[in-house]
């Protein structure tokens, strides 16, 4: 494997992870939305990850990386809340308010941003020792 290879897998993890991120973020800003409808309400996305094979052209090279499938968005039902007064209430006085967990969406969030944290360390130590066998040339 090439070892300018390592940059390539890494870059994929924090373009893998910033999605996350983006996705996280989304939710979060949605979280206490409501609608007229249950089908109008808001619903948790989640980004698919896929393992991504790469072969060298004419070699048996292969490195993994990752690549982002899609985003699904989450089959849980909305908060059916009896609220009279709200403007956005059906003729019941019910809205739909998101099935986006806050607690869940944090944990997200921290375990993508240090995901990312840590695909930065592997490309700055990668690049260190890269430097540090070069100068052993002088």
């Amino acid at each position: 494997m090439s070892l300018f290879k390592v940059f390539d897998i890494a870059g994929s993890g924090m373009s893998a992870q910033s999605v996350r991120l983006n996705t996280t973020a989304s939710n979060l800003a949605n979280a206490n939305s409501v609608s007229t409808t249950e089908e109008g309400a808001y619903r948790s996305r989640q980004p698919l990850f896929q393992a991504a094979l790469d072969r060298a052209a004419g070699g048996n090279d292969a490195t993994v990386g990752v690549r982002v499938l899609g985003i699904m968005e989450s089959s849980a039902e909305p908060q059916r809340l009896f609220e009279p007064g709200n403007p956005q209430a059906d003729e019941e006085g019910y809205v739909y308010k998101s099935n986006v967990n806050i607690a869940e969406e944090m944990a997200n969030m921290i375990s993508a941003s240090r995901s990312f944290q840590n695909n930065i360390e592997v490309l700055n130590t990668s690049k260190d020792l890269m430097m540090r066998t070069l100068n052993l040339g002088r």
